[in-house]
């Protein structure tokens, strides 16, 4: 996997893939249209910001690049890469309870706060690229 040279795409699959760790400057591209949502990605080495028709969606301090992003009602799936550990932030339904997977592996559950946000802390920097899932 490597950083989103175009900052976001649709891949073959439908989902999206966005961000890019590895810029020294902050970047931002709006209007990116995909399924019927239009997106705005912001994003460099410190942090990685994605909205959905105006709507947070995904945050990481620091940056980090991430592919194949899908949501569905019942959670949330992507594979993130970074150079360094990151807290990511997801917007999802609020006070819910997901299940959290890290490459595989259970990371519990978790509730999301009266807003929808959850937080999960990625290890990056000795790995380079996890896999995450959350679910309902």
């Amino acid at each position: 996997m490597a950083a989103v040279a175009e900052l976001i795409r649709t891949e073959a699959d439908g989902k999206i893939s966005f961000g890019n760790h590895l810029l020294q400057e902050k970047s931002k591209k709006e209007g990116f249209e995909a399924g019927g949502d239009e997106y705005k990605v912001k994003t460099f080495k410190e942090i990685t910001k994605l909205e959905r028709n105006g709507m947070f969606v995904y945050e990481s301090v620091p940056g980090t690049s991430v592919e194949h992003f899908a949501e569905s009602e019942n959670g949330v799936s992507f594979t993130v890469e970074g150079t360094e550990d990151a807290q990511i932030t997801l917007g999802l339904e609020e006070d819910t309870e997901y299940d959290v997977k890290i490459n595989g592996e259970d990371a519990g559950r978790m509730r999301t706060n009266l807003g929808g946000k959850l937080n999960v802390s990625v290890e990056l920097a000795v790995i380079g690229e996890v896999k995450v899932e959350i679910s309902k």
